[in-house]
């Protein structure tokens, strides 16, 4: 893991006023805590924050805090980045101490290599469900990323966490049956094909031959006794033939 030197400055004051000033300035209020020591109040330049987050190593990038010219440094990592939801500026800043020779916990993200066999050539469909896992190693391992190779993963398969490559020196802290990606046709296709099918049954009646509906040999019965019933035509009644 990348070190990025970071130079800050001890903040006394405190308070809404005084922070929105700070940040008119170009500074940016933050604080430091851990390691069993007090919190300490700082600032630091957000050009400077800006610029050494972006050629990182993300999240789990490891700062060396550079106190003005006392001499002092700390390690730490970033825990929390408090970000204004209008302007999208960076407001405050929580920086944890770390001590390099200890073990932390952090979440590593996860960054898929190839194109699945399922999807390639099976008409599948690739389910990213968990792009990060926890991980507890020394600072100076932390891996920027894992990198899952997905090309040998076929339809109705899936990777789960005990199969991700874990890099040498760092523990998986996640249930080893959890599931990372999982390779299947889309619930869509299925129901299309289910519907395209037709069942048994159905077949059965398809293929017998049709047979006269019993309400139609009624309705013949019935006219034949009205007809017997009708007087003969030409007749009047009384049995007399009309001339």
């Amino acid at each position: 893991m990348q070190e990025i030197d970071l130079d800050v400055q001890k903040r006394d004051a405190t308070g809404k006023g005084h922070n929105r000033r700070l940040r008119s300035t170009g500074q940016i209020p933050a604080v430091v805590y851990g390691a069993g020591r007090e919190t300490v109040t700082i600032q630091v330049e957000r050009r400077a924050l800006l610029e050494n987050l972006k050629k990182g190593g993300g999240e789990n990038t490891i700062f060396l805090l550079k106190l003005g010219d006392t001499g002092k440094s700390r390690h730490a990592m970033i825990r929390d980045l408090q970000i204004d939801p209008v302007s999208r500026q960076i407001v405050h800043v929580d920086f944890q101490r770390i001590l390099m020779d200890q073990k932390v916990r952090v979440q590593v993200p996860i960054e898929l290599v190839g194109t699945a066999f399922g999807v390639k050539n099976e008409g599948a469909i690739l389910d990213f469900v968990s792009r990060q896992v926890a991980v507890e190693c020394l600072p100076a391992d932390i891996p920027p990323k894992i990198f899952l190779d997905v090309t040998e993963v076929h339809v109705n398969q899936h990777v789960e966490a005990k199969d991700l490559p874990i890099p040498a020196g760092a523990t998986l802290l996640e249930e080893p049956d959890r599931v990372i990606v999982s390779c299947a046709h889309s619930r869509v296709e299925v129901e299309v094909a289910a519907a395209a099918t037709p069942e048994a049954g159905a077949e059965e009646l398809l293929e017998a031959e049709p047979t006269e509906p019993e309400v139609i040999k009624r309705g013949k019965a019935v006219d034949e006794e009205a007809a017997e019933a009708e007087p003969e035509k030409g007749k009047e009644k009384g049995g007399r033939e009309k001339k």
